[in-house]
């Protein structure tokens, strides 16, 4: 009996401690709430995730943060430098979730749990506009072809080289950012890339001089994975309830505007003239820039952008009407901002930056940010009084007079007689206004994913170029 006992007791001791692994890998939403973390597997990028100088940002990160703001838990990220360390992350249990723009393939669900989907992408073979453009699969012999290794894109070519296209080879660059594989297009290092579609439109505006060659695969589904023993599980059918949720009441849309959109209407020749002044002029001012858009607590690159749609950072610009400087600040604005001199670039961008701050004061406290920032520069541009006109004829059309899609749409009707006669302050270019805004949010957004390409952090070198040189080859013994 003494042995059936012991029996007993380790048997109990065994399945505790299973439970407690299986709690540990986080296999159960339980587990979850009572480690107080949800565990996030990601990649580093414009599209994922990445720190901005407020903190964590990036589509990814946002959803799993409304998750785990449901699940009353802390969200806790880790990244992975290739897409590889993603999915081994994700099978020794060290996530819960792998988020990061995957692509639901067969292979991948063979190995993972995956989620319903919540967007989609389309593989594109990217090149350089000046150079062969290939219009079908069959237009890549001979040509470079660079891909992530272990991606999807992968999978891809490797099913069109088996199909038919014997021939067919690229390389596979071992990173995570797609980043790397249009800036190798982009410095004539390769032919082609194949990327997808979200990564490239958010990137394009960085490499303007690449253009979408052909989709290489119809649209597919991202998911996110979970471990493969969470397969038909209580957390699974959580997950997917949360997407399927947040898909229908517009939160995942809400997310998806905030890093995906962009106005179509700016062509590529002012982005890549954009992208050129960043290079020769940006410098020059940035550190003045920094340093005013720290004492006024607003984004400094928002700053660069408002001064670059202003003056494109020239000092000494004057227009037609008068307004001057790097800000281009009427003389009536300059004496309500106590600037004495326009053409002085720190007292016209504090001149700006305040005069900007004040509109955006002026704004009923129910409208919120980012809204709140972008109806704050329509004012700038065409004054407090035509925008209210514009939130007023926002309402009466069935519009929400908070939201900045809402007036992008009313504004240019502040130019048409049967609108602005009705109004208070009358006829405005508005349609000015909205191009106005939306350049600004363009180049604010260029430069805030520079600023967070720039701040992403390295892959960790081979652990042999940590060890000092002096010390490399040498037995030491173990304290």
């Amino acid at each position: 009996m003494a042995h059936l006992r012991v029996l007993l007791s380790l048997f109990a001791l065994l399945t505790a401690c299973l439970l407690t692994a299986c709690n540990q890998n986080g296999d159960t939403q339980e587990a979850i709430q009572e480690r107080g973390k949800l565990r996030l597997i990601t990649r580093n990028g414009p599209t994922t995730y990445y720190l901005g100088r407020g903190g964590p940002k990036g589509f990814e990160y946002d959803l799993a943060a409304l998750l785990a703001e449901e699940l009353g838990v802390e969200l806790v990220v880790s990244q992975a430098f290739s897409i590889e360390e993603i999915f081994a992350a994700l099978e020794r249990g060290e996530a819960d979730i792998a988020g990061a723009g995957l692509t639901h393939t067969e292979t991948r669900s063979a190995r993972f749990a995956s989620s319903t989907s919540y967007a989609t992408q389309t593989p594109q073979v990217i090149y350089k506009v000046g150079r062969k453009k290939p219009r079908k699969p069959k237009d890549l012999r001979n040509m470079s072809l660079a891909v992530l290794t272990n991606s999807s894109h992968e999978g891809l070519l490797e099913s069109l080289r088996e199909e038919s296209l014997d021939w067919l080879s690229w390389d596979s660059i071992d990173a995570s950012d797609t980043a790397a594989l249009l800036a190798l297009v982009n410095e004539d290092q390769s032919d082609l890339a194949v990327v997808d579609s979200r990564d490239f439109f958010i990137q394009q505006n960085l490499v303007p001089r690449l253009e979408v060659a052909f989709n290489l695969a119809p649209e597919k589904e991202i998911v996110w994975y979970l471990s493969r023993s969470a397969k038909d599980t209580p957390l699974l059918a959580a997950v997917n309830n949360f997407l399927e949720r947040r898909q229908a009441d517009g939160s995942i849309d809400a997310i998806r505007a905030r890093y995906f959109d962009r106005d179509d209407a700016i062509s590529r020749v002012d982005s890549q003239t954009f992208v050129g002044k960043v290079r020769k002029d940006l410098s020059r001012y940035q550190q003045l820039i920094e340093i005013v858009a720290k004492e006024q607590k607003i984004p400094w690159e928002l700053l660069a952008a408002i001064s670059y749609q202003e003056s494109h950072w020239d000092p000494e610009a004057t227009s037609r009407t008068g307004v001057r400087g790097m800000m281009m600040l009427t003389l009536a604005t300059a004496e309500e901002m106590d600037i004495d001199d326009r053409t002085d670039p720190a007292e016209s961008l504090r001149g700006g930056a305040r005069y900007f701050k004040k509109l955006r004061r002026r704004l009923p406290e129910d409208i919120l940010e980012p809204d709140r920032s972008w109806l704050a520069l329509a004012a700038y541009n065409i004054g407090m009084g035509h925008l209210e006109d514009a939130r007023v004829l926002t309402e009466r059309r069935g519009g929400d007079p908070h939201f900045w899609e809402d007036i992008m749409d009313t504004l240019p009707l502040l130019e048409e007689p049967q609108h602005y006669r009705t109004l208070r302050y009358g006829y405005a270019r508005g349609l000015e206004a909205v191009r106005y805004v939306q350049n600004i949010r363009h180049y604010y957004n260029i430069l805030r994913w520079q600023t967070a390409r720039a701040e992403r952090p390295e892959a960790p070198r081979n652990a042999e170029e940590l060890v000092p040189e002096t010390l490399r080859g040498l037995k030491l013994r173990a304290l």
